[in-house]
């Protein structure tokens, strides 16, 4: 109990500590342009912002198009249909330039510096397939990632998504303020589940399910997301979906612990061969 207590307390010094640090950085924070500031005020306000790659007009767009179409025909056919639980096959891209030079792009850093308040740190690119699914579970139930006190990750469909192909949903944040019955009671319901997750129906308890946002969209939609602020999950689906994620956090994040994974073995790590490579491979 003494230790719960001392946790607790430690916890929030370091909350009152990070906090300082975001308002000594206000004056250092790097400008936006207006298009930009749009995106930083739907992220404060809802903790998701919905856009295109040919909106957002990046450089590196067709070379990241293209290595991602190749990388996707290095994924192997996957056997699991057999198998009640068909968990995403995913590979570690952040080693590849193409993924790496779109991830790190100035407009994109400047965005996500002014979100969190802090320097930044781009943590890497996972290349992701989800299968299709009967029940809810892992990224299907709804949950927060814990990285971070705040953490952009970016997701970008790479191919149509809408509702048999399992859209990104969420909560809007302006539903849950800290200061709100509902906040509350779905983070109870998230620590009882040891924050694994909760299903539909324990969220529709809390919050209407008319007031929950689902994100479908044409290949090259980009989901800009607050995942630890936002309460969230992919929904289930009867087709596969593939996308690419991009994850962000302060530097140094709260737990760096746990993004290793976006540059580490704990996934397959892809390597970069030309598409013609990838074709000799499959004859």
């Amino acid at each position: 109990m003494l230790n719960t207590i001392k946790n607790k307390i430690l916890a929030l010094y370091s909350d009152l500590v990070c906090q300082l640090k975001r308002w000594q950085h206000a004056k250092n924070l790097p400008a936006l342009e207006k298009r930009d500031r749009l995106i930083l005020d739907t992220l404060k306000r809802d903790g998701v912002y919905v856009t295109t790659l040919a909106d957002l007009g990046l450089n590196s767009t067709s070379e990241l198009l293209k290595a991602a179409s190749e990388q996707l025909l290095r994924m192997k056919n996957v056997n699991n249909e057999h198998l009640e639980q068909k968990w995403p096959q995913i590979h570690t891209v952040t080693g590849l330039p193409e993924f790496s030079t779109w991830g790190t792009e100035k407009r994109l850093l400047n965005i996500i510096e002014n979100y969190i308040g802090l320097p930044i740190t781009f943590h890497g690119v996972h290349l992701r397939k989800d299968f299709p699914s009967d029940n809810q579970f892992g990224t299907l139930l709804w949950h927060s990632d814990a990285e971070d006190r705040r953490i952009i990750k970016i997701f970008i469909y790479l191919n149509d998504v809408e509702e048999k192909t399992g859209p990104f949903e969420y909560i809007p944040r302006s539903l849950t303020s800290i200061f709100s019955l509902k906040y509350w009671r779905l983070y109870y319901q998230l620590w009882k589940s040891s924050y694994m997750g909760i299903d539909d129906e324990e969220v529709k308890k809390i919050i209407s399910k008319s007031a929950w946002k689902s994100c479908p969209g044409a290949a090259c939609t980009v989901i800009f997301v607050d995942t630890k602020n936002t309460l969230h999950h992919g929904t289930v689906r009867t087709k596969t979906r593939s996308a690419l994620f991009f994850c962000y956090t302060a530097n140094p994040p709260e737990r760096p612990e746990l993004c290793t994974q976006y540059w580490d073995d704990t996934y397959p790590r892809a390597e970069l061969l030309s598409l013609s490579d990838i074709e000799k491979s499959l004859v």
